[in-house]
């Protein structure tokens, strides 16, 4: 740091104007547990001579208490800030690290390996522009660089560095290194083919964090590599910022109104180029006027580009708040209140459909409920599962429901406008964030187009309802208690979003008594979840199990397809007890 300490102290000027024209590239790193990720980012920070010397004291004492290196420096100290983190030699939150060189400036996003803090690395992925994906030489591709490989893609970055790390424990061995690249790609393939994602540009390096070969500098231990160590990489790698020729995207974050002569709406102007004299029209109430003046701190401009801070003030006066967001006059892009995501439940509380969230979208906050869940990814196999709602770190394809209309962008065409959160109303905190791929406008008009209309599948219907086709039999206790309790769970099971039907023996007059089975069987046809009851041939029953249950489903796995509850008298009513093993089973 020595370099720039005396620039800072010569010229502070000339040092801010140097760091204002570099370009900024945000990296993530990720992979699997213990691949080396915090010591890669040590070893650039070291050998791009980016730590302080009284950051460099800490950590040669810090390695000889905390350290997994033995006598050597242990760099991942540099970013494994938490105690917990060092104690267990592991990265559990989102460590983010700032240098530069000569060419560029950067920002790293040190996100953990484990399968439990998906949400941390879906938080470092948001904002970053290259993935590093780290494996081990020795291990080769794991169950973690699949889904990090997904994510990454999911999100929508556009480069991605498969870092073969620990290269010395191999050898430096070209043919290991070799197969590994080999397997990559052929899994790259598979994964563009069953999620119909476009896949990140692919850059492959191998290097040996630890020792530094190939990190900054070229390692003679590694002359049969002929590309770029990874820091020379990082700094010639080809960025698209947020271009000036996409369709203008301007969010009001703010209206400034020091005093009755001017009326200014402020922001970050997300995508296109502003200019005075455009015509523009505020989204979604559809008023339009024209650009007046660009204001800025440095004083009036003439034109506006991508996330440039701006303050507009227009030739009119009319209607714009937060939120609003402007766009070209001859825009046609349509506002919605209904749109389909790809979603990240962060929340420990499972998600509940129907119920109301805050939608928070560029500076727009809007109230939305969950309509469906199509279904889960499986993000280690990819395999897709209906479900009934959603846990943490879950990710789903879900449809939901806005009370206001807003401007949605596809995520990869627009990020800004392209994603959201949602917030607990109550609670105010992030319970998921998500990417939106199509409004339901552009639903409607896909199907639209479909020249066949192929049967609804039971799959199908499931992930719409959001439930499995299951019968729940109760048995025990005198009829009367039976009917309260068929009752009491059809109201919890309708109150919690779900469909289920009370099938009552004595409503069912004459001959359709006799087609019971058969009327049971059609309706579980068509995803319900039906409720009946029988007299228990039990007589053992103590006095605390007053009433027992069968829930039956052949959507289950096959040791669950047949499961038999005791409803005890404890805190819990016997159709909450119910109600709560229909969830457990993930019926609804």
């Amino acid at each position: 740091m020595q370099e720039q300490g005396d620039l800072i102290s010569a010229d502070i000027e000339g040092y801010l104007l140097q760091q204002e024209n570099k370009q900024l590239l945000r990296l993530l790193t990720c992979g699997n547990v213990d691949d080396g990720k915090s010591t890669l980012i040590g070893r650039l920070l070291h050998d791009s001579k980016m730590i302080y010397e009284d950051q460099l004291e800490a950590i040669q004492k810090d390695s000889k208490t905390q350290g997994t290196t033995g006598d050597t420096l242990d760099l991942a100290l540099l970013v494994d800030g938490l105690q917990a983190e060092r104690e267990q030699g592991i990265t559990i939150d989102v460590a983010y690290r700032y240098f530069s060189t000569a060419k560029r400036k950067f920002i790293i996003a040190d996100t953990p390996g484990h399968e439990q803090y998906t949400r941390n690395m879906v938080t470092g992925a948001s904002n970053s522009d290259v993935a590093l994906v780290l494996i081990d030489a020795r291990k080769g591709m794991q169950v973690q660089t699949f889904r990090h490989s997904y994510l990454v893609s999911l999100l929508g970055l556009k480069h991605l560095v498969v870092v073969v790390n620990k290269m010395d424990l191999v050898d430096f061995s070209q043919a290991r290194f070799n197969q590994i690249r080999e397997d990559y790609l052929a899994f790259a393939q598979s994964l563009a083919k069953r999620t119909q994602l476009k896949l990140p540009e692919l850059h492959f390096v191998p290097l040996s964090a630890l020792q530094g070969d190939n990190v900054v500098n070229a390692s003679p231990s590694l002359a049969w590599y002929q590309g770029l160590p990874l820091m020379a990489l990082l700094e010639n790698l080809a960025i698209q910022p947020a271009s000036a020729n996409q369709p203008l995207r301007f969010p009001v974050q703010y209206v400034n109104r020091p005093n009755r002569d001017f009326r200014g709406y402020c922001g970050t102007l997300a995508a296109g180029k502003l200019s005075v004299g455009d015509k523009l029209r505020v989204l979604p109430s559809g008023l339009t006027s024209q650009v007046k003046s660009i204001v800025t701190y440095q004083g009036e401009l003439q034109h506006a580009y991508p996330q440039m801070a701006i303050t507009l003030t227009l030739e009119d006066e009319i209607d714009i708040s937060r939120g609003d967001i402007l766009v070209a006059a001859d825009d046609i892009s349509v506002v919605t209140d209904r749109i389909t995501a790809e979603m990240v439940w962060m929340a420990e509380t499972p998600s509940l459909q129907g119920k109301t969230y805050l939608l928070k979208t560029a500076s727009r906050l809007v109230n939305a409920r969950i309509l469906a869940i199509h279904y889960t990814t499986q993000v280690n196999t990819l395999e897709r599962q209906p479900a009934a709602e959603l846990n943490l770190n879950e990710i789903a394809r879900v449809e939901l429901q806005l009370e206001q209309p807003i401007l949605a962008d596809d995520y990869l065409t627009n990020p800004t406008t392209g994603s959201f959160i949602l917030i607990d109303r109550h609670e105010q905190g992030t319970v998921a964030a998500g990417m939106i791929q199509a409004s339901h406008q552009a639903l409607e008009s896909e199907t639209t187009k479909s020249t066949e209309l192929t049967p609804v599948t039971s799959s199908e219907r499931a992930a719409r309802l959001g439930q499995l086709a299951a019968k729940v039999t109760l048995q025990g206790g005198s009829n009367t208690q039976r009917q309260q309790l068929a009752i009491q769970l059809e109201r919890l099971v309708f109150n919690a979003g779900r469909f289920a039907l009370v099938i009552d023996e004595e409503e069912l007059a004459g001959g359709l008594a006799e087609e019971q089975p058969q009327l049971e069987a059609w309706l579980l046809t068509k995803g319900l979840l039906l409720i009946t009851s029988q007299a228990s041939q039990q007589q053992n029953l103590s006095d605390n199990k007053v009433m027992s249950a069968v829930i039956q489903s052949t959507e289950l796995s096959k040791p669950n397809q047949y499961q038999e509850i005791a409803l005890l008298e404890n805190e819990n009513t016997p159709a909450e007890q119910l109600l709560a093993k229909l969830r457990e089973l993930k019926i609804i």
